[in-house]
Order: structure tokens, then sequence, then C-alpha cells
């Protein structure tokens, strides 16, 4: 089959490799329709790449037809159409039972001291083989695939295998008051859906903040407030701004959907870039134990966020050495919480905004849609963020 290969720094191919085959008795193997290209994939197209291995294929935003299926796994048959969560979980075990899929006990790469093994992510996850490509094998399918109806398009629920529940999940952490006011840092996929999301769920005034014509103009036509980054000649003309508009205190909660691939920290940057052209026996080890993040969302967030407010982090940060200004925290009584997406958590609460009226706008989300065989453009495209690109759909 075809898929989308890492072969190293900006270095995406479309190869030939082995199919799939069922290996476990919990196991599945679908032919995709539809893979996402994910803001978190940009991260091993440049900033992760001490964890990759040439040849490991991309992708973690499956959906598809259910081809075959193991001997353990009773509630599939071949001919369903599914969209599969981007981690591996059980369902079963103490984590799973807790809601927090992304810490399944089953699937944990403890060699790695991780969390639960998801698709094309590194091998700090498992270096599990990802979805973008013609044919997907997926473990724990007992569990993890989600059954969807026949008829609409995949945009309408290709999204539950990550952007949906994550944009979510950001809200959720983020306990914005019914009528209470949040920032969301960043209007990429994750960011502008989560701009969607919270006016969905209440929200009163929601503003977002990127410096991105085209995605400043998208959460527009949602009735975002937006601010753009290139009006402000300092972070605090921002935050003023802000404050300003929210009786001078600042909103109840901010959502940062950038993560490490925020702007400014030149030294953080220079460790990221450092890291990611060593040898990679010494490169991994580096960045394991010394890396740092570009840390201006996250500064931001806490600099805007009102006393007694709440921080969600639904952008990754993969630094283990970063500093934080303990502080303000402290001082401002800050709540924060953050993790990947638990996603079979949220999907059955997600489920019914997916009709054909269509109120968080799935249907056309998606600004571009490609054959596999334009992913290097495409990663390149999303990456230096031209022509528009916000949300890109792979179609094998």
């Amino acid at each position: 089959m075809k898929a989308v290969t890492w072969q190293g720094k900006r270095d995406v191919r479309v190869e030939e490799v082995p199919d799939p085959k069922i290996q476990e008795p919990t196991d599945a193997v679908i032919r995709i329709t539809s893979s996402g290209l994910c803001g978190s994939d940009l991260h091993l197209y440049e900033v992760l790449t001490p964890f990759m291995t040439p040849g490991d294929i991309l992708g973690h935003e499956p959906m598809g037809i259910v081809e075959e299926v193991g001997s353990e796994v009773p509630n599939l048959k071949p001919g369903d159409r599914v969209v599969v969560p981007f981690q591996i979980s059980c369902g079963h075990c103490f984590m799973c039972s807790a809601g927090l899929q992304t810490q399944c006990e089953t699937t944990q790469v403890t060699s790695e001291g991780m969390g639960a093994a998801l698709f094309g992510y590194t091998r700090l996850y498992g270096a599990v083989p990802g979805a973008q490509a013609e044919y997907l094998r997926v473990p724990q399918a007992h569990y993890g695939p989600i059954k969807v109806p026949e008829g609409p398009s995949d945009d309408r629920f290709v999204y539950l295998s990550d952007v949906l529940p994550t944009a979510w999940q950001a809200v959720e952490y983020a306990a914005v008051p019914r009528g209470g006011t949040v920032v969301v840092l960043g209007l990429g996929p994750i960011g502008d859906m989560a701009c969607r999301i919270a006016k969905a769920r209440g929200a009163e005034r929601v503003f977002g903040i990127d410096l991105v014509p085209e995605r400043l103009a998208r959460a527009r036509r949602r009735g975002v407030e937006t601010y753009d980054l290139r009006g402000f000649h300092h972070e605090k003309d921002l935050v003023a701004a802000i404050h300003d508009e929210t009786d001078g205190r600042g909103p109840d909660a901010v959502i940062d959907a950038v993560g490490t691939e925020a702007h400014g920290s030149a030294v953080a940057r220079l460790v990221q870039q450092t890291a990611a052209v060593m040898p990679r026996a010494l490169s991994g080890p580096l960045a394991e134990r010394f890396s740092v993040d570009r840390l201006a969302a996250l500064h931001t967030a806490i600099d805007l966020v009102r006393r007694g407010g709440t921080i969600s982090l639904s952008g990754v940060y993969g630094g283990s050495a970063d500093p934080m200004p303990m502080l303000t925290l402290f001082d401002k009584q800050i709540q924060m919480r953050m993790g990947q997406a638990n996603v079979r958590r949220w999907t059955d609460e997600i489920m019914p905004y997916l009709t054909d009226e269509d109120p968080l706008g799935v249907d056309d989300f998606a600004t571009h849609h490609v054959p596999l065989s334009d992913a290097p453009h495409a990663y390149e495209m999303f990456q230096r963020k031209q022509e528009g690109a916000v949300k890109v759909l792979m179609k094998p």
C-alpha cells in the first residue's frame, strides 16, 4: 500500500509499504477513506525529530471502512463505517474506566514512561504505524473505533478522531461559566473549533488571537472577537486591550491552542533546532533531558487570565526543562488543566452536534482536500501557513 513516511526534518514522502495485517484477536484492519493533517504532525515535521525513525508512517486522524476484524472484536464487521480515535485504549482498565483513555494502562508505553500509545506519533508513544495511508491496522478495535452512519460525507464525522474531542476537552477543562468570557490563543484547527464549541455551550464572549489573516477571518465569520497579533507592538498591549473588554480583570478562562510552536524564544528554538540536526544517539537524550518549549503563548495566557481563572492547554508541549513563573501562577490563584484528549470520553456528548443543521460547521471545516500523493506539498503548505490552509484532509 501507499503511505506517508517520515524521512527526516521537513522530509515526508509517499512510499510503498507492506499492507497491515491482523496481529492480535482484538485488531481490525480498515480501508482509509479520509485522513487529517494535524498541527501535531508539524511537531514531527520539525520539533520532535529526535524521537522519529526514518520510515515511520505518519497520521492519526482517520476514518474508513472495516475490511477485517479479529476474533475478539464482536461489535464490528466488514463494511462498517468507522472513525478511529488518535489514541489506542482498551476501555476496561482503571484509567479508561475513569475517562482517562490517554493514560490507558493496557497500551501505556511504559518503556518510555509515557501514556497510551498513539497512531503515527514517535517512539515515545509506541511508534505505531499511522493513518496517512491506504490501510490501517487498529489495535484494541473492540473499543476504539466509533461507528458512524452512512450518508453524510466523511467531513461530517472525521473530526471525531481528534479535532472535535480535543477542542471539546479544551473547553471543558477551561470551565468557562455560562455567560462567561474565554480567550483562545491560536486559531488553527483546534483553536477554531474550540471557539465554536465555547459559543455553542453558552460562553457570552469568545476572543480569538492569531496572526494569520485567513484564520482570523474564519473565526470572525463565526462571531468570534478577533485580535491580530501583528497589530500590537508588545504582548502587554494585547493583554491591556482584552482586559479593557473584560471589566479590567481579564477573561474567566484562556485556552492555549498553540503549544510549543509559538513564536518567540530564540534560545528555545535554538535548542530544538540543534537537537533536530544532531546524530540520533545524541539528539534523543538531549531532547528528553534538556528540551525547552517556546512558551510565548503560555506566558501570554498567564498574563491574560483573570485572578482565580482557568488556563486550559490543548497545544502540545514537549519540554522537560521549561521555566515557569510560579510566583505569578500562585499569586493569581490560577487553575491549569492539560493533556491529550480522552476521545471516547467525549464522543457521546459531541454526536448530537453532528446533525444536518451542522451547528459547529464541520461540513465545510476543511480548507483543502488533497490526494494522499500530495502529502509532501500539504505538509509544507500547512507548516508555512500558505494558501489559506487551516485544515487539510487527505484522500487515499
